[in-house]
């Protein structure tokens, strides 16, 4: 059967090129989303300011939790981690600790915050490449380490030292003044000397180095580092040093890391990333495995379908059932392996693009550098080998158990009648995607929501697929009466598709998932982003928000704000995320004066009356999650790890459009890296005397502090939406594509496959146009078809995605999106069945039906 398998894939070289693609294609998305998952795992980050420190000491970055549980006299200890926000700082008496460690020749203690140089213009000057600029003592220079090339040392509250980089794109020297933004307001320095790294500028980052007294001070953190570099003395090992470390701080949550670990450690959303990538690669490969499967069991069956006649000549000479199953899958393993191993090479320059996109949307940084190893390649090949084998059983059940006497029969014609067995099947899936959308209208968290939703696509897609036929016949008994007004055209379309119900279900489907796929993909992200913008806007009482182009608002500029006349109340916003036990809440923190008057979340029980630093306001989602309610206390670590008891004050509606938990500003403010206000809101009295003139003019001596209205306000949030939309676009356009190409890829083996069909038609009579017409009907008929399928699938799904994460039946679909997905997918059919069409056409009719089949 091996060598008959052979001279099968040899003889019929353009029956298996569509199975090939779809495999092909399927390997690369495997291979691709491998790769990310295992640089989410294993990646490296590296590090620049560190790289002079062979050992680094910071602080314990997770949140953890133990579970023991007693079972059948065994006991098993789980112990789980998850990634806090902020940076969690380290007592300054853990230098002191360090200090008389064997082996250690220095311990520099770090600091590091938000501080950015500020033109002479007043313009913000952002770090290298729209990078962060940050702020450190001098004495920490050593960890890079950085040297001055010109000028000296800072070592009053008033001097500072810039890095090269910086240096040239200012134009910078000593003896420069210089304003800095940092965490407090401007202040004006003088620029002692310039500084460069000893293995070139660094990349990632600006630098700015003040006085010890002056960083700390700016820091906020007096008494606590940022992190501890050790300096070996010489002969002494990173190894040996980080083990007389550990043991130093034994007893203490310090961690002490060398090597491609101290990269973490300087880059906190690098290691987030980590996370996020793992999420994304699972989430992109777990979905492209479904798609593959359904494109490729599709491919397969109607290949199979188009071997009917051989098939069924080999029943009739006495081949077996089993003979024809071994056939059929060792041809797809051939296939497979053939696809998989050209996938899992194509899917590495994929996975480099993936990688280089998410960092120029700033999903990932550049310092999480692609690690993989042979294991995605090998997933790859292993993943086409057992989808080409499953695809062909699946395909070939059938034919492998029909009976010789009518092998050759149904070969000619498509039997008529129900397949009982599949239509049944396609019931019970339908069934399952209706259980998917009910559990889907009660998932109010993304990163539950987000998995089932694209199941429930795919298995609704699995469902049509199944019912395909019965669909193909539904649809020309609807649009039977409309095509009989193109008398040749219509009729030989017509006849067709009622006659070939599982080559049209073979071609309505992969289209079908195209449109409800892109469809999903595009409105999910418009549904949360309208709703969430919606209840922002809504509870946003404001007159004005004053925002910055820099790292934040001062408090002083919001002093001067309630200082202005006509102004009636001024509400800082601070934001980060919390966690509670080990779920991540976003949150903010909200100055409580004047609280009440420009903002209101639509609480729904309880009252933000008296509300301070020991409250705390939650969403309802978060409340149900959490089973609290007003006067409940919660236990809650904040982003750098402090746990505080809090008492729930309120509970209220707005949840996408403020976050799952709101403070109190003042204490939100202690415990992240940067306390300056992200926005502030400003009430007015309405009498015209704080317009917006009055309010820049108040803080217009702030660099990069602009007053915006409601309308601009709403502009910004759009586009950031749009930004982080971008990065879930392009992860799941992979598979809009690859079920794009399945779409092309079915019609032409479709249409190609009918070679003397058309040559039978022109012998009869039938002109080339009249031919090409029919075709044109029959992709005609597709289209409207997989358009409304795809289109009840997506509107399904998004409907009850809008259920269970907004609490209103209100997708938002965008029009022209919407009609440009119908205009891709019907242009894609077109093209693929009006090209092979005209190449099937080429040949003298007598010729094509003398040739062998």
């Amino acid at each position: 059967m091996l060598r008959y398998a052979f001279q099968t894939l040899k003889a019929r070289k353009g029956g298996f090129i569509g199975a090939f693609l779809a495999l092909m294609c399927a390997a690369a998305l495997v291979t691709a989303c491998g790769i990310l998952l295992e640089t989410g795992l294993r990646g490296t980050i590296g590090t620049e300011r560190y790289s002079g420190a062979p050992v680094i000491v910071g602080g314990d970055q997770n949140v953890h939790q133990t579970t023991i549980k007693h079972k059948k006299g065994k006991t098993k200890v789980k112990h789980k981690a998850k990634p806090l926000a902020e940076r969690v700082w380290l007592p300054a008496d853990t230098v002191d600790k360090l200090r008389s460690v064997p082996g250690a020749r220095s311990v520099v203690p770090e600091l590091t915050f938000p501080a950015y140089a500020v033109s002479p213009q007043g313009q913000v000057v952002p770090g290298v490449d729209g990078k962060p600029s940050y702020g450190h003592a001098w004495t920490s220079a050593a960890l890079t380490p950085f040297r001055l090339v010109a000028g000296h040392a800072p070592s009053a509250a008033g001097d500072v030292v810039v890095d090269r980089e910086l240096a040239s794109r200012t134009g910078l020297k000593p003896g420069a003044k210089l304003t800095v933004q940092s965490t407090d307001a401007p202040r004006a320095y003088t620029v002692t000397g310039i500084a460069a790294p000893a293995d070139g500028d660094l990349k990632q980052q600006s630098s700015l180095f003040f006085s010890t007294d002056e960083a700390t001070r700016l820091s906020g953190h007096d008494g606590q580092v940022s992190a501890i570099g050790v300096l070996p003395e010489q002969g002494v090992s990173a190894g040996q040093l980080a083990d007389q470390v550990s043991k130093a701080l034994s007893g203490t949550t310090a961690q002490v890391v060398t090597g491609g670990d101290r990269g973490p450690v300087e880059f906190l959303d690098a290691a987030k990333a980590r996370i996020k990538l793992v999420s994304m690669g699972g989430a992109i490969g777990g979905t492209s495995l479904l798609v593959a499967i359904l494109v490729v069991v599709g491919t397969f069956a109607l290949s199979i379908q188009q071997r009917y006649r051989e098939l069924a000549l080999l029943r009739a000479i006495a081949a077996t059932p089993k003979q024809i199953r071994q056939l059929i899958g060792r041809e797809a393993l051939i296939v497979g392996l053939l696809a998989g191993v050209t996938g899992s090479v194509l899917g590495l320059p994929i996975a480099y693009w993936l990688h280089a996109k998410f960092v120029d949307f700033k999903a990932i940084p550049d310092t999480l550098q692609v690690t993989f190893s042979v294991f995605p390649f090998f997933a790859a090949v292993g993943a086409a080998l057992l989808g080409a084998w499953a695809a062909a059983r699946i395909s070939a059940r059938r034919t492998a158990r029909i009976r010789p006497a009518e092998a050759l029969a149904e070969s000619a014609v498509e039997r008529p009648g129900f397949a009982w067995g599949r239509t049944l099947s396609g019931i019970l899936t339908l069934a399952g995607g209706i259980v998917l959308l009910v559990v889907l209208s009660v998932l109010d968290t993304e990163p539950a929501s987000t998995p089932v939703t694209f199941l429930t696509v795919v298995v609704l897609a699995v469902a049509v697929s199944l019912l395909g036929p019965l669909i193909a016949r539904v649809a020309v008994a609807l649009l039977g009466v409309p095509l009989r007004a193109s008398r040749v055209a219509g009729h030989l379309a017509t006849a067709n598709v009622r006659a070939n119900t599982k080559r049209m279900a073979s071609a309505i489907t992969p289209l079908a998932l195209l449109i409800g796929m892109a469809c999903t993909v595009f409105f999910v992200q418009t549904t949360m982003g309208d709703a969430a913008t919606a209840q922002a806007r809504d509870g946003n009482k404001a007159d004005w928000v004053v925002a910055s182009a820099g790292p934040g608002v001062p408090e002083q500029a919001t002093t001067a704000l309630r200082e202005t006349p006509g102004v009636t109340a001024v509400t800082e916003v601070v934001r980060t995320s919390v966690r509670i036990g080990l779920d991540k809440y976003p949150a903010q923190g909200l100055s409580a004066q004047g609280l009440r008057e420009t903002w209101d979340p639509d609480v729904t029980k309880g009252t933000l009356n008296g509300f301070g630093d020991g409250s705390v306001a939650v969403s309802e989602v978060a409340a149900d999650h959490l089973g609290k309610k007003p006067g409940d206390t919660m236990k809650v670590t904040l982003g750098d790890g402090t746990v505080v008891n809090l008492k729930v004050a309120a509970v209220y509606a707005r949840g996408l459009g403020f976050g799952d938990l709101t403070m109190s500003h003042a204490l939100v403010a202690r415990h992240v890296d940067n306390p300056l206000a992200s926005s502030v809101l400003v009430r007015t009295s309405g009498d015209g005397k704080a317009g917006r003139e009055q309010l820049q003019k108040a803080v217009g001596h702030f660099p990069g502090v602009g007053v915006l209205d409601r309308a601009q306000v709403e502009d910004l949030q759009a586009e950031v939406q749009q930004n982080n939309a971008e990065v879930n676009y392009v992860a799941m356009g992979l598979i809009i594509a690859f079920t794009a190409i399945a779409v092309v890829n079915t019609l032409a083996m479709s249409v190609s496959d009918r070679l003397r069909e058309f040559a039978l038609l022109r012998l009869v009579g039938t002109t080339r146009r009249q031919v090409m017409g029919m075709l044109r009907i029959e992709a005609g008929i597709v289209v409207l078809v997989a358009a409304a399928l795809g289109t009840g699938i997506a509107y399904a799904v998004l409907t009850a995605f809008s259920i269970g994460m907004t609490g209103a039946a209100a997708p938002s679909v965008a029009p022209l999106t919407y009609l440009a997905v119908l205009g891709f997918g019907g242009v894609l059919a077109l093209l693929a069945t009006v090209i092979p069409g005209r190449l099937a056409l080429t040949g003298r009719p007598a010729d094509v039906i003398g040739a062998r089949q």
